[in-house]
């Protein structure tokens, strides 16, 4: 080949994989930063139904249908609740048993296809917990934020923020616990959310802009009664909660933080994301890039930035290491850096946001525990 022609190919070869690389690092960096509300995560695999009988369903044996606890089932036209996994009936190589607490609607049939999900209630307080609250709407940034208000005796509130591939729905989990707490809890949508305001260019900021919401809510809830306000966030509501606990000018307010699998690292979850996704392992980094590019975030963990240092709120953090969304390992070191303040409470064999599914009495104890003197 001739040398021009050979420079020629060499340069054609580097500027298509050079605009491969962009456009990948676009695509994964949607997976992240373009969520559907209460749409599934890609790390939540179908399993598939085998039987159903009295009080028990029979899943594929896979390692979501052997995890501990209480999770929701979701399917075409199906929501129930399965507890642990049990002995009897007897389960063969290739399935599982669980118990069956309920069916919500539709009906389980041998072959459907199922996702288990943190998310145990649909629909509102009301008909779902028998709940009194309100329907009302937060004036937000960017527009009305949609949110529940459950009432309570108590002048501490608690403000709940759902993360990735949940809704409002998903703190409801905790929301009968609150109330036997006589705490006030507002339920907050944010931005992204169905109802709520879209996000600037329709891409989400991993809680890095979406605080504000939740900087919203506290000024609502300070404005109508709450003497103080103990944030509790999953996922991204979690980084939204230590954001909302340092940055917020109401911050005074704040008189604790639950945070259930919080976002600490960005760059860990842009890539976990895009991973599960099919993005290869060697487009990930432009992934990272794109999505600094396109919202101006930056992505260096929390936990290595001056917000541990400035954090002056009791903090009590579920996390666990089998957590494929946010590493648990910031959660270790955010906890690390200020004992003084944070208090980590693992929970092994817990997928992202579901640290409460899989140990619902011990996490319940460990939050009245911390939730006590703070009220």
């Amino acid at each position: 080949m001739r040398p021009a022609t050979a420079t020629a190919t060499a340069v054609t070869t580097i500027l298509g994989v050079g605009a491969a690389a962009v456009a990948a690092g676009w695509y994964a960096s949607d997976a992240a930063l373009r969520p559907a509300s209460g749409r599934p995560l890609p790390t939540d695999r179908k399993v598939t139904v085998h039987a159903t009988a009295a009080g028990h369903i029979t899943l594929t044996r896979s390692f979501p249908a052997l995890r501990p606890g209480l999770y929701g089932l979701t399917g075409d036209g199906v929501q129930a609740v399965v507890g642990p996994v049990v002995d009897q009936p007897p389960s063969t190589a290739d399935t599982v048993v669980r118990r069956l607490e309920r069916v919500a609607s539709g009906v389980l049939e041998p072959g459907d296809k199922v996702r288990m999900t943190p998310v145990l209630h649909r629909g509102d307080p009301g008909s779902a917990l028998g709940l009194a609250h309100r329907d009302i709407e937060i004036p937000g940034e960017l527009g009305g934020l949609p949110a529940w208000y459950v009432p309570g005796d108590r002048d501490t509130w608690v403000i709940t923020v759902h993360g990735l591939g949940t809704t409002r729905e998903h703190p409801m989990n905790l929301m009968g616990f609150l109330d036997g707490q006589s705490l006030p809890v507002l339920d907050l949508s944010y931005r992204g959310d169905a109802g709520a305001p879209r996000p600037d260019g329709g891409l989400g900021r991993l809680g890095a802009a979406e605080w504000r919401d939740l900087d919203a809510a506290i000024r609502h809830a300070v404005r109508h009664g709450a003497e103080k306000v103990i944030l509790y966030g999953w996922s991204t509501g979690a980084t939204m909660a230590l954001r909302a606990a340092v940055d917020s000018p109401l911050r005074e307010y704040v008189g604790g933080l639950v945070l259930d699998s919080p976002v600490l690292d960005p760059r860990a979850t842009i890539g976990a994301l895009a991973r599960a996704r099919g993005v290869p392992a060697a487009l990930l980094p432009p992934a990272v890039r794109a999505a600094q590019g396109r919202t101006g975030m930056t992505t260096t963990p929390l936990q290595e930035t001056s917000l541990p240092e400035e954090l002056t709120a009791p903090t009590l953090l579920f996390h666990g290491p089998d957590d494929a969304i946010a590493p648990w390992r910031p959660s270790r070191e955010l906890a690390a850096r200020r004992p003084d303040l944070v208090t980590l409470h693992e929970v092994p064999r817990a997928p992202h946001a579901a640290m409460w599914n899989a140990d619902p009495a011990g996490y319940e104890e460990t939050l009245r525990r911390f939730l006590t003197p703070l009220m």
